[in-house]
């Protein structure tokens, strides 16, 4: 039992014998520690049961910890590759107890799994104590029967362990292994302390005492917490004094080796092995979710990455190498670690994209570097301005010009390149506020500029601790929100979305002891700075206070369903109509969705179906949502669709849903778009994607709108509702309402019809053979005639039949309507139109209506008038005219 898999699982075991809960690791970024960049320590996940705040259902726990330090406080990046024990990503065997056993049960816990399961020789191993722990001294000499010699009291705080200024605390023994009087050093508390010859390999911190800003108080219920670095561990049982050479990473540097053909031995060993601690953090990282970026934990997964890619630049790799040797880390870790193996393709996709771009970047900084540095030996340093210059020009980052000169002795001159840099970003201060750019907006930068961007948590988790960095009241950064107030809050990390792609904003809770306010909206501002509204509530909100941060669960999975039902909306409609369909605006709020796109003429109501049906089969196929990042070139160029009104840098997120169940795009991903939002896990979990309504947004834009979930069978309940009451009207089966009611739309336009010519005969005369009177105006006939109740557009029918009845004259109608307005047609017989003019007479009846011309042909014309009680003297008008010609 001497592999890290054994030892690992030796150890959980061991743990779970004796009546502990086997806890899987917490995440890399912690979500309940928002000091911490990365989890650094077992003891990470547990802090809140440690201080009281949160309750488990057990009292002994044990775990196997992924913990990375490379960024903030605990930085162990620049030494990796050049010690034996250093490395960006480690695992922390760990027991706990939490208020259960304390010392006693703790060291024979601990020395029984060393001497006994693990097979540790006893005069092998020494401890320290805290110099003022007698309990801890007696107990070692009672439980292991160590002599005085091997029990070391130290007096510094290397033995005295603290959360914090305050907080939990208490001293803590830690266990020594030594690898013999052939390795220099001497045990601790020595001068030669810092040699190899004793290695520290588990630490037990006694959590007795709670420090407050007064004095130190015993806890009522002390704990236990101890932390094993499996990698330390696994070196002793293995028989090797460096970790490097333990089995885990014999395996990766052997596939390093393969990968690049160069035996790691001589200067190539150093590579290798950086290689190899890397590739653990950076996987790690992408498995829990972090990216790489130019802020905050994405900046320092860069750095790690790009660190390790340098190396393999140094080993000769002519393309790029890190993704090739994902799939052995996950032979050796995947077990343990199953996200691993779940995010295996983002893992080797995000290396292989970080290595293609950085390759170039490599080998134009490193060309610049060498000419900057040809006239310097070793103890030279290189000027600020010029390592500013190939980080701002070339992307070439510091602590890698830091890490290339390093083998030739040569430093770099961080004062007069943090001078560059700050002078560069007054100059881009200026510009911005040069620029015209709202008061308001001026703020963001600012505090952008002050705080850093906002590391966003929102796609793991809803549920996350964070420091107030700033608060803002209107267009002014304040010190303070107290009760009642309205103001602006930015976090140094956030699970709440800020309203950008068309997604709005979450809303939410923050809370703390005695301070509690409620979000009500997030902002993106300033390009990666999350604004939070908020509305204080109890307290008062001041910089530097960690608060608990909850997303409104309910309001955010709407949105999430509604955001990826648009997404399998936008095929759908390209499927159907075709691919000029383009999106146009969205809109994704908790209760539906929105979306605007490209098409030149209303969609029928079988497309619309279709949509819907094309939609809900991929729902149906509750296939996972994956997403991958890629560089936006290479994510377009494989079918990815940009959404309307977004910016993307260089590299995107791009989300992927369903397979294609029809056409070219058969058995391939049905949705692949650039997108930066909230997401459903599984298609499923949209449940209905139903349609509502369609219209016109402008020329040549179309918007349809929809509903998912819970939201779209309360529609569609309500629809139901609604057929099942006309069937009832009707008195005929939900089936048969269609039917039905076709039958009475045409029964009533045959009523209308025949109610409409019983009308029209009576106006004009009751229908008898005798019709419409007809009288002479000079030396022509005229029927004239004011009817009530007509449609006006029957008013020229009417004429023309008056014409075919009359045989040769004129024909006046006017038709009063019920709000007194009139409406007149003229009709002149085809034999007359030389002499008489509908037109003319027309507008003569229409200033006598009150009204103003009229138009038409010669033998038809038709105007109105707002006096219908004029119209008999609209005919006398007509008459005197036709008697006088």
């Amino acid at each position: 039992m001497t592999g890290v898999n054994e030892i690992r699982t030796a150890f959980l075991d061991y743990f779970k014998k004796n009546d502990h809960e086997v806890v899987a690791s917490g995440p890399l970024v912690p979500r309940n520690d928002p000091t911490l960049m990365f989890a650094n320590a077992g003891m990470n996940q547990f802090k809140n049961v440690f201080t009281g705040l949160e309750k488990r259902d057990y009292q002994r726990a044990a775990t196997s910890q992924k913990c990375v330090r490379a960024g903030g406080k605990h930085n162990d990046l620049d030494n990796v590759g050049y010690t034996a024990r250093h490395h960006t990503f480690f695992e922390m065997l760990g027991n706990f107890s939490f208020g259960d056993y304390f010392k006693d049960r703790a060291i024979e816990l601990a020395w029984n799994l060393i001497t006994k399961e693990y097979g540790l020789p006893a005069d092998k191993l020494l401890v320290t104590v805290y110099a003022e722990d007698d309990q801890a001294f007696d107990l070692w000499k009672k439980i292991a029967g160590l002599g005085d010699d091997k029990i070391i009291r130290i007096p510094t705080s290397d033995n005295f362990w603290s959360m914090g200024d305050t907080g939990p605390c208490g001293p803590c023994s830690e266990i020594f292994y030594d690898h013999g009087d052939h390795v220099w050093g001497g045990p601790p508390g020595t001068p030669e302390e810092d040699g190899d010859r004793f290695i520290e390999i588990w630490n037990l911190v006694f959590m007795q005492y709670e420090q407050t800003p007064e004095k130190r108080l015993n806890l009522p219920s002390p704990s236990i917490d101890t932390g094993m670095g499996i990698e330390r561990i696994a070196a002793v049982m293995q028989g090797v004094h460096n970790n490097y050479d333990i089995d885990l990473f014999r395996a990766l540097i052997a596939a390093s080796e393969n990968a690049t053909g160069v035996d790691a031995e001589g200067d190539a060993l150093g590579s290798h092995r950086v290689i190899a601690d890397h590739l653990r953090s950076t996987s790690f990282l992408i498995a829990d979710g972090v990216l790489p970026s130019n802020e905050g934990r994405g900046y320092v997964l860069r750095r790690i990455m790009r660190r390790g890619m340098r190396h393999a630049h140094l080993l000769g790799a002519s393309e790029p190498l890190m993704h090739k040797l994902v799939p052995a880390l996950v032979r050796e870790m995947g077990r343990a670690y199953p996200e691993l193996g779940r995010a295996e393709d983002l893992i080797t996709e995000t290396l292989k994209l970080e290595e293609t771009r950085f390759r170039k970047t490599l080998e134009r900084g490193l060309g610049l570097l060498d000419s900057a540095t040809q006239d310097l030996s070793a103890g030279g340093e290189l000027d600020g301005e010029t390592a500013f210059k190939l980080y701002d020009t070339y992307g070439f980052p510091l602590d890698l010009t830091q890490d290339a000169l390093r083998a030739r002795e040569i430093s770099v001159d961080t004062d007069g390149f943090d001078t560059a840099m700050e002078r560069q970003k007054a100059e881009a201060r200026a510009a911005w506020s040069g620029a015209g750019g709202a008061a308001t907006e001026t703020i963001w930068f600012a505090m952008k500029e002050k705080y850093g961007a906002t590391d966003f948590l929102g796609y793991e988790t809803e549920i996350a601790e964070g420091v107030v960095a700033g608060l803002a009241s209107e267009d002014a950064e304040v010190a303070e929100l107290t009760a009642g107030q309205n103001g602006f809050m930015v976090l140094n990390q956030t699970p709440f979305y800020g309203e950008s792609g068309g997604q709005v904003g979450d809303t939410g809770v923050v809370l703390t002891n005695g301070v509690r306010a409620t979000v009500t909206n997030t902002q993106k501002k300033a390009d990666g700075l999350f604004v939070h509204s908020v509305t204080v509530e109890e307290g008062t909100l001041v910089p530097g206070l960690a608060l608990e941060l909850k997303v409104d669960h309910g309001r955010r999975t709407g949105i999430r369903a509604n955001h990826s039902a648009t997404h399998l909306v936008h095929e759908a409609l390209r499927e159907v109509l075709g691919n000029h369909v383009a999106q146009k605006g969205s809109l994704v709020t908790p209760e539906r969705l929105r979306f605007d796109f490209s098409h030149p003429k209303p969609m029928s109501d079988e497309e619309l179906s279709t949509v819907e049906t094309y939609a809900n089969e991929i729902v149906l196929q509750n296939a996972s949502v994956d997403t991958r990042l890629m560089a936006v070139d290479d994510a377009i160029e494989a079918g990815a669709m940009a959404l309307f009104g977004e910016k993307y840098g260089e590299e995107v997120r791009v989300v992927s849903m369903g397979t294609a169940l029809h056409g070219a795009k058969e058995g391939k991903p049905y949705s692949l778009e650039l997108c930066g939002g909230t997401h459903v896990n599984r298609t499923g979990d949209i449940g209905l994607v139903t349609l509502v309504s369609e219209g016109a947004v402008a020329a040549g834009v179309r918007r349809i709108e929809a509903l998912t979930g819970a939201e779209a069978r309360t529609y569609l309940d309500a629809q139901d509702k609604r057929m099942r009451e006309v069937a009832g009207i009707l008195k005929t089966s939900a089936d048969d309402v269609p039917g039905r009611v076709a039958q009475l739309v045409e029964e009533r336009r045959r009523l209308e019809k025949e109610l409409a010519d019983a009308k029209k005969k009576l106006a004009m005369g009751g229908g008898g053979s005798e019709g419409a009177p007809v009288k002479d105006a000079g030396a022509y006939k005229l029927m004239a005639r004011t009817v009530e109740g007509i449609n006006p557009k029957d008013l020229k029918g009417m004429a023309d039949d008056a014409k075919a009845q009359l045989g040769s004259g004129v024909v006046v109608l006017i038709n009063v309507a019920d709000d007194g307005k009139a409406a007149i047609v003229t009709a002149v017989t085809k034999d007359l139109t030389d002499k008489v003019s509908a037109v003319d007479l027309v507008r003569l009846g229409s200033e006598a209506l009150g009204g103003r011309g009229g138009g038409g042909r010669p033998d038809m014309a038709q105007a109105g008038g707002p006096d219908g009680s004029k119209a008999e003297s609209a005919i006398g008008a007509i008459e005197s005219h036709l008697s006088a010609l």
